[in-house]
């Protein structure tokens, strides 16, 4: 039971974490270009205020979750699970060291004038927004296909014998 709980969990957690980002790859970045520039640093700015604390908290539920899952399981799906975990803090770290500190340039930006390679470091974010768009799509992929391997070999050895000794009591009792 435990394992299917932090699979759920990891599961859940990572497809808001990845349908977030892809969100924002796929409507928010496109259309930054689109706009006028300072409209594009004003809504960023302001968008990174809420963003911030829940995509972070969404990377560290999701790692947690998927390391908590490699450590529940045996096997192959260990090894997915952890990866999972791996594509999560991946995520984080390409965010916290490639996205932030441009974000906090962007802050400054909004309320002064860009620097003349404005464009430049735009792109740069464009192509962190794109790495890590990608780890957290891999990363719920993989946990997916531990569900999916769970559900046709059965749950993971540690649980199959506690359920199997489970049923086993009930059957002596009964008798």
């Amino acid at each position: 039971m435990l394992v299917r709980v932090v699979r759920g969990t990891a599961i859940v957690v990572t497809g808001l974490m990845a349908g977030a980002f892809c969100y924002g790859a796929i409507n928010l970045a496109p259309t930054f270009w689109e706009v006028p520039l300072q409209m594009r640093l004003t809504f960023h700015a302001e968008l990174m205020k809420m963003n911030s604390p829940v995509m972070q908290t969404a990377m560290l539920l999701s790692a947690v979750s998927s390391l908590a899952l490699a450590f529940l399981s045996r096997g192959r799906r260990r090894l997915l699970a952890a990866c999972a975990g791996a594509l999560a803090v991946a995520t984080f770290l390409i965010t916290r060291f490639g996205n932030v500190p441009i974000n906090g340039r962007i802050k400054e930006w909004a309320v002064t004038s860009p620097p003349a390679d404005v464009v430049d470091q735009l792109q740069r974010w464009d192509f962190f927004n794109r790495m890590r768009t990608t780890t957290a799509v891999v990363a719920l992929i993989l946990l997916v296909i531990t569900a999916l391997m769970a559900s046709r070999e059965g749950d993971d050895p540690a649980e199959e014998s506690g359920a199997a000794a489970d049923g086993e009591r009930e059957e002596s009792a009964v008798r």
